[in-house]
């Protein structure tokens, strides 16, 4: 019996263990890592910054690390704009998201249960692709002389190549292609689980279709919209691969100054203070989310 007891204990012990085994391996030795190298200073050597930890001048190593790097990030409004730039393309990208997903998802909820199986197999299918390839076929849909422009030429739109490559546009068209299954899934996910009989209910009171989708579904739905444009949102903030193919070089985000300071520039410490940045713009929204959500469960009744 004691044996047992124990093995009980020591599993209920080891099982919250796990993800904080988890998230210190990937998550907080990484993170120490990087804060570390933006810390440094750049070298032309390998790895290419210093000082390098060594376990018989510990004293020296930390004496010899500064934040010059943060300093340099205050200094130049480059980063700052750059930061900027990055949550209003996320921002706008998510609020089109969600315009585009949420009646993508409502369909889907109401849809007849034998056809919901398919209809999220649809939506997943072009995860089944790869994501470089996707964002390339835009490039040969968006180009002037490109799909798009023959399509629209075809049908008497338009009578000169439409200039959407290049361009924040594009980025946008980008960002909403590929983060859409992340807005749909959560969605259909909630509107799932609504009652009918409550908007059933509402109608027969006297309310509009209108009304009733904003005072019952959009309430309901909250959640999914909240999972869903977090899930879009935070990515799209350190995207790279989108606004490097279809952006132009007017178009400043953070993940771009990310890329050049660690492959074209080759200043790891620069680079690793960007990235630690970026981490903080990025926390901010989930900690904002967990209060709110923390407050809601509060008040409950």
């Amino acid at each position: 019996m004691k044996e047992r007891s124990f093995t009980k204990r020591l599993t209920a012990g080891l099982v919250p263990a796990v993800p904080y085994l988890w998230l210190g391996v990937f998550f907080l030795v990484p993170f120490l890592i990087v804060l570390k190298i933006s810390l440094s200073d750049p070298a032309v050597a390998q790895p290419p910054y210093r000082p390098v930890f060594e376990w018989s001048d510990i004293a020296g190593f930390i004496g010899a690390l500064d934040v010059e790097n943060f300093e340099l990030l205050t200094q130049d409004d480059l980063y700052f704009r750059a930061t900027l730039s990055s949550v209003r393309i996320a921002g706008i990208s998510t609020l089109l998201l969600l315009l585009v997903g949420f009646p993508i998802a409502y369909g889907m909820a109401r849809a007849p249960e034998r056809h919901r199986s398919l209809l999220v197999a649809l939506i997943i299918l072009p995860f089944w692709t790869s994501f470089l390839i996707r964002i390339y076929a835009w490039i040969a849909i968006l180009k002037p002389e490109g799909l798009l422009t023959q399509a629209l030429t075809g049908l008497g739109v338009i009578s000169e190549p439409i200039e959407i490559l290049n361009t924040e546009w594009a980025v946008y068209i980008g960002i909403v292609y590929a983060y859409l299954p992340f807005m749909v899934l959560p969605l259909y996910a909630t509107l799932e689980k609504m009652d009918d009989t409550l908007l059933e209910a509402a109608l027969d009171l006297g309310s509009t279709p209108w009304r009733s989708f904003w005072t019952i579904t959009v309430p309901l739905a909250m959640p999914g919209i909240i999972a869903g444009s977090l899930l879009c949102f935070i990515p799209a903030v350190g995207e790279f691969v989108i606004p490097d193919l279809l952006g132009g070089s007017e178009t400043l985000m953070i993940g771009r100054q990310l890329w050049s300071e660690f492959f074209s520039n080759r200043d790891w410490p620069l680079a690793s203070a960007v990235a630690i940045l970026l981490l903080i713009v990025l926390v901010l929204p989930i900690v904002i989310y967990r209060d709110v959500e923390a407050r809601r469960l509060e008040t409950r009744p």
